[in-house]
């Protein structure tokens, strides 16, 4: 039996065992009922065992579901008790605060305007940054292991968060030099509806139909190239020829590393960067004075 199951896997297991309904528990967890059933299936198959019994009407635990499940819960349950005594030792020096962001903002030395206005205020304070993967599309708001965060909107469970607008910002399509559309000066997005795109991974849920453009293509599903989880492998995947990609105009600089070109999409929804915390952070003094830092740079309001 493989034994490299992974904490999402058995919340996931959890979530179904409970609700018996694999649309609630995704709903739930802030994923797509076919990521979570993708993700059960792998868990079964890593096990060796059906964990769950289906038909086109219900949901059950077969006996190894049922004997699995008191133990899914204790480890789950002891990783939250860990989780809070992490939170208790962070909770003892809240001097320091840690930005967690997955892109870099090359907007203008946006990071080092916002940390020179932030202690210029509170000297005694230390900022971190946390740099973190693309499958976490909250950049460690969601876990608790970054007290504020740069990130894309739409977000998972988004009204957990308050936030404030860094760039709104119109989208423009990757690809590689070779592509028949790299020679445009522009691109309609119904050109590219047969073109295989580059997607975030499934459990970036909303943030993944947002740079699918989903809301665009008509009901029509997009063509998965390749599944990308950060700038470096973006940049490889283009290179490869694997599918191209819709980028925020401000993040072009940093797939501009020769053999890709960026080309405006007419047709799509523009993209919002916001620096966001958890809605009942929004207290904390120095949460609130990192926040009014960022809107003093960038002369905007909260969203």
């Amino acid at each position: 039996m493989g034994m490299d199951v992974h904490l999402r896997d058995l919340r996931y297991f959890v979530a179904v065992a409970e609700e018996l309904h694999f649309t609630r528990a995704a709903e739930g967890l802030y994923v797509s009922q076919p990521a979570l059933s993708k993700q059960i299936r792998a868990l079964e198959r890593q096990l060796g065992v059906e964990l769950f019994r289906r038909d086109r009407h219900d949901v059950a635990l077969t006996d190894a579901g049922t004997a699995l499940l008191p133990h899914a819960r204790s480890v789950l349950g002891a990783w939250q008790e860990g989780a809070a005594a992490v939170d208790a030792v962070r909770a003892a020096r809240r001097g320091t605060l840690i930005v967690g962001m997955s892109t870099s903002p090359v907007r203008g030395g946006l990071l080092p305007a916002i940390r020179s206005r932030f202690t210029a205020a509170h000297p005694e304070a230390a900022v971190r940054i946390r740099q973190v993967n693309w499958e976490d599309p909250t950049a460690g708001l969601a876990d608790g292991t970054a007290d504020l965060a740069f990130v894309w909107l739409p977000l998972p469970g988004q009204d957990r968060y308050d936030w404030t607008v860094v760039a709104e910002e119109p989208l423009m399509v990757a690809l590689p030099d070779t592509h028949p559309l790299a020679g445009r000066t522009a691109v309609d997005f119904a050109d590219l509806l047969d073109e295989p795109f580059l997607a975030l991974p499934e459990s970036t849920g909303p943030l993944r139909d947002h740079w699918l453009a989903l809301d665009a293509r008509g009901g029509r599903p997009p063509r998965i190239g390749a599944e990308i989880a950060s700038t470096e492998e973006t940049y490889e995947a283009l290179t490869a020829g694997l599918g191209v990609c819709l980028v925020a105009e401000g993040n072009v600089p940093l797939l501009s590393l020769g053999g890709v070109t960026a080309r405006p999409v007419h047709g799509v929804t523009p993209s919002r960067y916001v620096l966001a915390w958890r809605r009942e952070d929004g207290r904390r003094p120095l949460v609130r004075a990192y926040a009014q830092a960022c809107r003093q740079v960038t002369g905007r309001r909260t969203g």
